[in-house]
């Protein structure tokens, strides 16, 4: 028995020893295997489309796991997840999103955050001549239509709306409203030349050609931005991990590069 023992101990070496790896290199035989690499799907409202890519580049290099973005308004983002959809992180426009989900318990409360607070511009291209330095000059004739994100469901579009109101502008200025889907698609009317003014988002305002000033935020609740982890997220503590970086030291400076006010210290673990 012993003898068979050695050479069944032989064959396997040897079999190793074919494909070129010694038996300390097998990964089975390894206790400090590195982790496979995984992919998170991250739903994010459209503001953060220029700067989310940026900080998941950092956090992929950083761990060798990757980053899936699905951009849209915050309202029909969570109506996806409410109906099942397999999303690791869920970022919002809109705090009150977030709180609505998790009435529903639908995401892990100890994983709620507030990672930023947004502001809102008008914003027209560079080669355009309309001198628009306030809403009040949205009244003016030779501006025949003005872009907002849907209300209903962009939380960029309500505060839109009630920046408008605010002001007394929202029932004169409704023959000249576009509709946009969601605050990228907004912009991009404006971008494309088929409206001449946009309310847009300044995380996507800054860091593109073209001529915005900032609305003043009191005309409207503030765009608290708040993140969580779904319940049914795929990879959950990978997903912790992304949303901490976020609202980490790495995060934060980029979140401030494009305008966002972050909260006044990270969150506490």
């Amino acid at each position: 028995m012993k003898k068979l023992s050695w050479y069944l101990g032989l064959a396997v070496v040897g079999l190793l020893l074919m494909m070129g790896l010694s038996p300390q290199h097998q990964p089975f035989l390894r206790a400090d295997t590195p982790p496979t690499s995984i992919t998170l799907t991250v739903s994010a409202a459209s503001d953060l489309r220029d700067v989310f890519p940026e900080i998941a580049q950092l956090w992929e290099d950083q761990t060798g796991h990757s980053v899936r973005f699905n951009f849209g308004s915050t309202g029909q983002l969570a109506q996806q997840i409410a109906r099942g959809a397999p999303v690791d992180l869920f970022a919002a426009a809109n705090r009150q999103f977030v709180e609505d989900l998790d009435r529903e318990g639908l995401v892990f409360p100890d994983t709620k955050a507030l990672y930023g607070v947004g502001r809102i511009t008008l914003w027209q291209r560079d080669e355009d001549s309309l001198e628009i330095s306030q809403l009040e000059d949205l009244l003016k004739p030779e501006v025949t239509r003005v872009a907002i994100a849907n209300p209903d469901h962009a939380p960029y579009g309500t505060a839109a709306r009630e920046a408008l109101q605010a002001a007394g502008l929202w029932e004169a200025l409704q023959p000249k409203l576009i509709l946009g889907e969601n605050i990228s698609h907004t912009q991009q009317y404006a971008m494309t030349g088929n409206v001449d003014v946009a309310i847009a988002a300044l995380s996507i305002s800054v860091e593109k050609p073209g001529q915005w000033v900032l609305i003043p935020d009191h005309l409207h609740h503030p765009l608290e931005q708040m993140l969580a982890v779904p319940k049914n997220a795929p990879h959950p503590e990978e997903a912790k991990q992304f949303a901490a970086f976020i609202n980490g030291e790495q995060g934060r400076p980029l979140m401030e590069k494009y305008g966002f006010v972050v909260p006044e210290s990270p969150p506490t673990p």
